[in-house]
């Protein structure tokens, strides 16, 4: 921590500051928890003074909308500092374990959800065939040339952009204009003491898809649900949305949103760990990948997409620890 985040600190009046580093996320931003002077959590963006503002946007409109969130109790655009209500450590994978019933949770999360679709999208960057393009391309760059070391030949490389120009012809397909968290997670959910949801990592959203959000919850890259409650929690969305419209064409949308998020995410998970240094992430590349084969077996129109990825699939067939089945 540097003495400018210090000073910061004490020009609100907390003098004595008894902080503690925290586990950081993907992003260039830095965590502490104070532990006196009444607590709270600090968050030092100055390497991205830039996502200040977004973040506090975010924020208002999530409150606007009724949302759990941590309180922005203070922020500095110019030096990139935000002081944050400090809601715990509880985030809802940590009901993802062995003795706990997390159905309850997750039925939160899903109200939640519901909620936070009703914050406004006005002027939001839009998810829109270029941009879910790019994302996917990113599994063709990082995962399969840079992390695998795969050279294409034409026709697959044909064959990808086919195959990701009709996912992202499905996604675009579904209602459009929600706001979209674009990482709905349980890492990025959170428990206070009231055991009511609170929504964290929100300021990269995008106007998009009405499943995205969902598919990010039910489909994560670290808890695994099985069929019959994954079933069940994606249509008590559609119920709790109140929408007309039949379950076969809502999985489509569910499937093919989750494969757009899956595939941008193995491009991801493998940028992290070569360009960034943060091996951790590969361990959750498995999880990622098995889902990919899963979804897309169901769909013969994407045989190309899945014989491609499939023949990686060997050594990735161990899960990852988190992984957690109920």
């Amino acid at each position: 921590m540097h003495k400018e985040l210090k000073g910061w600190l004490e020009s609100l009046g907390i003098e004595e500051q008894d902080l503690r580093a925290l586990h950081g996320d993907a992003s260039s931003r830095s965590y502490y928890r104070l532990e006196n002077n009444g607590g709270g959590i600090v968050m030092d963006a100055s390497e991205a003074k830039e996502s200040v503002p977004i973040f506090i946007g975010m924020g208002k409109r999530l409150m606007d909308a009724e949302v759990r969130i941590p309180t922005i109790k203070s922020y500095d655009l110019d030096k990139g500092f935000i002081f944050l209500e400090d809601i715990g450590s509880t985030h809802l994978l940590d009901k993802c374990v062995e003795g706990v019933d997390a159905r309850p949770y997750y039925d939160k999360a899903i109200e939640t959800l519901v909620q936070l679709q009703s914050t406004s999208s006005k002027g939001l960057e839009p998810y829109d065939e270029s941009f879910l393009l790019e994302e996917m391309n990113l599994m063709t760059q990082w995962y399969l040339k840079e992390y695998l070391d795969t050279t294409l030949e034409c026709l697959e490389g044909r064959m990808l952009l086919e195959s990701f120009s009709l996912i992202a012809k499905e996604v675009l397909s579904q209602p459009q204009g929600i706001f979209v968290h674009r990482d709905y997670h349980a890492r990025n959910l959170m428990l206070d003491s009231n055991d009511d949801i609170v929504v964290i990592d929100f300021q990269d959203a995008r106007d998009g898809a009405l499943t995205y959000d969902l598919v990010s919850l039910l489909r994560d890259a670290y808890v695994k649900l099985d069929a019959r409650e994954l079933r069940r929690l994606i249509l008590l969305f559609r119920d709790l949305k109140d929408l007309d419209v039949d379950e076969e064409t809502f999985i489509r949308w569910f499937d093919f949103t989750g494969l757009q998020r899956h595939i941008k995410i193995l491009g991801i998970f493998a940028r992290l760990s070569i360009r960034d240094g943060k091996k951790e992430y590969l361990k959750d590349i498995p999880m990622t990948l098995k889902y990919i084969l899963e979804v897309g077996y169901k769909y013969p129109e994407l045989n190309g997409l899945i014989s491609l990825l499939k023949s990686q699939y060997g050594e990735f067939k161990d899960a990852p620890a988190t992984m957690k089945i109920f």
